[in-house]
């Protein structure tokens, strides 16, 4: 409500002085004509308190302090006009209509679902099918034909015939031909709902009566069902396979597997190998354990199929190949299918995403229509009624050019929402790619009153979440704000620290001291099990021979003893750390619990400061934050920030804080 507006309703209700005086209190602070309330406030504060890590943000004096700041970056960003972007407000659009799909369920069906799919997820159903398929948009009597195909298939397969022979027959399913309708194993969401619920309430062995989809009438034989696989822990070591490397590095990576696979065979440590060679930097410290998962979670196919082929704990798999590069599989644990309450929010996103939507979507129309007052102008629908000829049933049906009595509202809403004839009118028209087929003409009309009803009931009550739930407006005004102060960091802060070259010079040069190399080594690092083998390379280092040489005679008769890893590193690099006074040469080694280490130091470079261009990610990232914080100086000095002292004390008192 606007402010002359709410002042002008406290004049009539002669209540002027006592509620601006309530309202005055509830301002804390404005940023020129803008007010900010103390709700907000607290409620983001409150919202933000477990995730602060430094005592000093969560100072109420700090915190207000911050959030005068953000709300200065949001007005200039509405300053600058960032808000009519187009890129914004689509953003901004698509956000609001993901956010509103959780407010567009009935709970009661929700929830009725969501047990229904966690019950069909623990199973798994092998099942064949024959598909007579026809255009999704034909109904009723149109269907008939189509139907008593299907049953007359149905029976010939009872007579004696082979499932499989009458669907080579008879299935329009392009993939008959080399599966025969056999469709292997599903769990839930793999198929069409009707399909799925068909399937799981068919017995094995049995044939389902025809069951329609959109893609036609199906007859259903279940083969099996069993319980599903559920999930796997499983390590991995891996050695990458970059997609623009030679032939040669390709090669290097195949051997460097299979020299790994042969150090496993020869008892070696698997957490151990995992940590010094996999390429997978997220795992290798924790021996390359992934994260549980089950079939289809992983964008690797292979990798699933050979991580749910071991059997037992411990069992490891041969080197593979992958879309990311070469792996070894050792499997940790096999999970059984989640619980109920692990799964119902995973559950509940299908369901939203899956044809099940579509009766959370009936029912809620149902009590919408129950909701809010309907209004049709009788008159109008008539109108239109009379227009609508059996043109339609051709898909030629226009709209009338010359009937202007088509511009009047044909419905209302609430009392509010007029909603004008030619939406429904143009809806009846869209409809038509749907090859119409209900009779007569006056029925089909009221079939698509009744559906164009409901989206318009839904379209209003999409438009008006923000006035019937506080806390989806919370949400959105904070989406809003932050969208906003997105876009002006990237123009005011972000491009800058990396397009003002002569500013982050100028920046780097007073900040060097911040950005040094420590003490670096140009390193061969040469590991084994065998303590006599690192005895045995140390000696032929000391003599002069190269890498290459010593590989080729301590690595014999298809046996891998030694491995090398080459470099220039700092001194915490992995185990230099470990060696108290590093000199050059071959004089430094190192034994942990699994294995023996020798370092052959081939060079040092003292403690520098680095130049630029090797720490600029670094450099960059700090001048933003240098520009940000000069900036909100900048931003108090250009608005007019005014707060009101008596309103924080009573935060302070109200937060106990």
């Amino acid at each position: 409500m606007k402010i002359q507006n709410f002042f002008l309703v406290l004049f009539l209700t002669i209540c002027f002085h006592s509620i601006a005086q309530n309202t005055q209190k509830d301002v804390l602070f404005t940023i020129n004509s803008n007010e900010y309330k103390i709700d907000e406030f607290k409620r983001i504060y409150l919202k933000n308190l477990d995730l602060v890590k430094d005592d000093s943000q969560k100072d109420l004096n700090q915190y207000l302090e911050l959030f005068i700041g953000y709300k200065l970056k949001v007005n200039k960003a509405y300053k600058l006009g960032l808000q009519n972007n187009s890129k914004y407000q689509s953003e901004l659009s698509s956000y609001r209509n993901q956010l509103s799909k959780s407010y567009l369920n009935d709970s009661k069906v929700t929830n009725q679902l969501i047990e229904e799919a966690y019950s069909r997820s623990t199973k798994e159903v092998k099942a064949s099918h024959i598909l007579l398929s026809f255009d999704e948009s034909i109904k009723g009597s149109d269907t008939l034909a189509f139907y008593n195909k299907a049953l007359a298939l149905k029976k010939q397969i009872e007579k004696g015939e082979s499932f499989e022979s009458v669907a080579m027959a008879n299935s329009q399913d392009p993939s008959v031909a080399d599966n025969k309708g056999n469709l292997g194993y599903f769990s839930a969401f793999r198929m069409v709902y009707p399909f799925e619920s068909a399937a799981f309430k068919t017995a094995v062995g049995q044939i389902s009566n025809p069951i329609r989809t959109r893609f036609g009438y199906h007859l259903i034989k279940v083969t099996d069902k069993r319980d599903n696989k559920g999930e796997v822990t499983v390590a991995h070591i891996m050695i990458l396979n970059p997609s623009d490397a030679t032939d040669e590095a390709k090669l290097k990576a195949k051997q460097t597997i299979d020299d790994i696979s042969k150090k496993l065979q020869q008892g070696e440590s698997f957490e151990a190998l995992a940590s010094q060679f996999s390429e997978d930097k997220s795992t290798a410290v924790k021996g390359g354990v992934l994260q549980r998962f089950g079939t289809g979670q992983l964008s690797s196919e292979a990798f699933e199929s050979v991580a749910f082929s071991l059997e037992n704990k411990g069992d490891i798999s041969q080197p593979f190949e992958s879309g990311f590069g070469w792996h070894i599989v050792k499997l940790i644990e096999k999970h059984p299918v989640k619980s109920f309450a692990d799964s119902k929010s995973e559950l509940e996103n299908k369901i939203k995403r899956d044809e099940r939507s579509i009766i959370i979507t009936n029912t809620l129309a149902s009590k919408l229509k129950v909701k809010y007052t309907q209004e049709v102008n009788k008159t109008q629908y008539k109108n239109i009624e009379k227009t609508v000829t059996d043109a339609i049933y051709s898909q030629t049906w226009e709209l009338p050019k010359e009937d202007l009595s088509i511009k009047d509202d044909v419905l209302v809403i609430d009392k509010n929402k007029k909603v004008p004839t030619l939406s429904f009118a143009s809806y009846i028209q869209s409809q038509q790619k749907n090859k119409l087929s209900t009779k007569p003409v006056t029925k089909l009309v009221s079939e698509l009153f009744e559906s164009w009803k409901s989206e318009q009931l839904i379209a209003y009550y999409t438009d008006n979440l923000e006035n019937e739930f506080i806390d989806f407006k919370n949400v959105m005004d904070e989406y809003r704000d932050g969208l906003l102060l997105f876009d002006l960091m990237e123009k005011e802060i972000w491009d800058k620290s990396k397009t003002d070259t002569i500013g982050l010079q100028n920046f780097y040069n007073l900040n060097k001291s911040k950005y040094n190399w420590k003490e670096r080594f140009d390193v061969d690092i040469l590991s084994s099990t065998d303590e006599t083998v690192i005895e045995s390379a140390q000696k032929m280092l000391q003599k002069g021979k190269s890498i290459e040489y010593i590989k080729s005679k301590l690595n014999k008769n298809d046996k891998v003893a030694i491995m090398v890893k080459s470099g220039l590193f700092e001194k915490n690099y992995d185990i230099l750390d470990e060696i108290p006074n590093l000199t050059v040469g071959a004089n430094n080694t190192y034994k942990d619990a699994n294995y023996s280490f020798v370092v052959h130091v081939k060079s040092t470079k003292p403690a520098e400061t680095k130049a630029l261009e090797d720490c600029k990610s670094k450099v960059i990232n700090d001048y933003q934050q240098y520009l940000e914080s000069t900036w909100v100086d900048e931003l108090k000095k250009e608005f007019k920030i005014n707060i009101n002292t008596a309103v924080f004390e009573s935060v302070k008192q109200q937060l106990k804080l």
